[in-house]
């Protein structure tokens, strides 16, 4: 997750990431090459539900392993607390701090997830959370699986750079500008701002399918990991109130279509989710109390999106079955069964 301060009136984004690329060429030291990268997470964060499902839907499980942080944190670092021995099995670290320390014993950034770790060295390649998943998608095609969708068609880009934009800064960052709003007024803006966006966007997608043509792309899965947890997490501890995604008919739909979809819902663990908004941010919940609503049986309902057309992966496939290891626990996501797919 990237950074935040807290800052009289409004909330700031810490953007300093590392940018170092892995690239095809290697042009700027760290190649494409399959089995050296590790991919740590947290399925808490959002932007790091972002990696987690373009990894997914690319096909990339068996060229990049992934790490996986437990859903809470402290000031310092993410941990492998979920790992029996506290350690990364791969990496042998207790937090993701070590990998960050590696790569600069002087590191002053943000410690945060989702980061690309050369496993060799033990140092982090690169945090930026937008580059990563694009990378994916056009540094890493010859690893991709058959059928895998493609998420960037060069045809939208035009199209696509605007409403993703738009996505970033008004919705993925406008819940957060809800919830760490120092004042009134920033609060009032800010819900505001959000607001607009989602009658945009409740209003873009009544006619269509998904938010650029008729297949899904980075668009999609971008918007995605907020609304999955607007009604869990944003709706009541960041104050975004308005209305809950339940009650907006088009993202609503658009949302369960997404999560029936192979590659979205069977990444999602509500139960972590929770534990990490409710737990962490101690400022805002400083019970420490996680509710245990809302309930999640509608993410399996009848969407009725099919009668817009298209297709998910239009010409390609879906992905095919989850590594035992990487399943969310059945018990964290209702609609997930024994084998780690999403069962409707």
């Amino acid at each position: 997750m990237a950074k935040g301060t807290y800052v009289e009136p409004t909330f700031e984004r810490d953007t300093n990431y590392i940018t170092t690329r892995i690239l095809r060429d290697g042009s700027e030291g760290w190649p494409v090459e399959p089995g050296r990268y590790r991919l740590v997470v947290s399925r808490a964060c959002p932007w790091a539900s972002r990696a987690v499902i373009v990894r997914r839907l690319l096909g990339l499980e068996d060229v990049i392993s992934m790490g996986v942080c437990g859903p809470t944190h402290d000031s310092d670092s993410w941990t492998f607390d979920l790992d029996p021995d506290g350690l990364d099995p791969v990496l042998r670290i207790p937090r993701i701090k070590d990998a960050y320390l590696r790569r600069d014993p002087d590191y002053p950034r943000g410690i945060t997830v989702p980061a690309m770790v050369d496993v060799p060295t033990g140092q982090v390649v690169t945090n930026d959370f937008d580059r990563m998943t694009r990378d994916f998608v056009s540094e890493w095609t010859q690893f991709h699986r058959a059928g895998a969708p493609d998420l960037y068609p060069e045809a939208l880009r035009e199209e696509m750079e605007p409403v993703m934009r738009r996505i970033y800064t008004e919705v993925n960052n406008g819940v957060y500008r809800c919830g760490f709003a120092g004042t009134q007024e920033a609060y009032d803006a800010a819900y505001e701002r959000l607001f607009t966006a989602l009658d945009w966007l409740e209003q873009r997608l009544t006619g269509r399918r998904y938010l650029l043509g008729d297949t899904i792309t980075l668009a999609d899965v971008r918007l995605f990991t907020t609304l999955v947890r607007f009604d869990p997490v944003y709706h009541g501890h960041f104050k975004c109130n308005r209305g809950k995604l339940i009650e907006l008919p088009a993202l609503w739909g658009y949302a369960r279509d997404l999560f029936q979809t192979p590659g979205f819902g069977d990444t999602v663990d509500f139960t972590h989710i929770k534990r990490h908004y409710y737990i962490v941010h101690s400022d805002i919940n400083p019970t420490g109390v996680v509710p245990l609503g809302p309930d999640l049986a509608g993410w399996l309902t009848p969407h009725g999106r099919e009668a817009l057309g298209g297709n998910a992966f239009g010409a390609g496939t879906a992905p095919g079955a989850i590594a035992e290891g990487e399943r969310v626990d059945p018990a964290h996501n209702p609609a997930v069964g024994p084998d780690g797919l999403v069962h409707v």
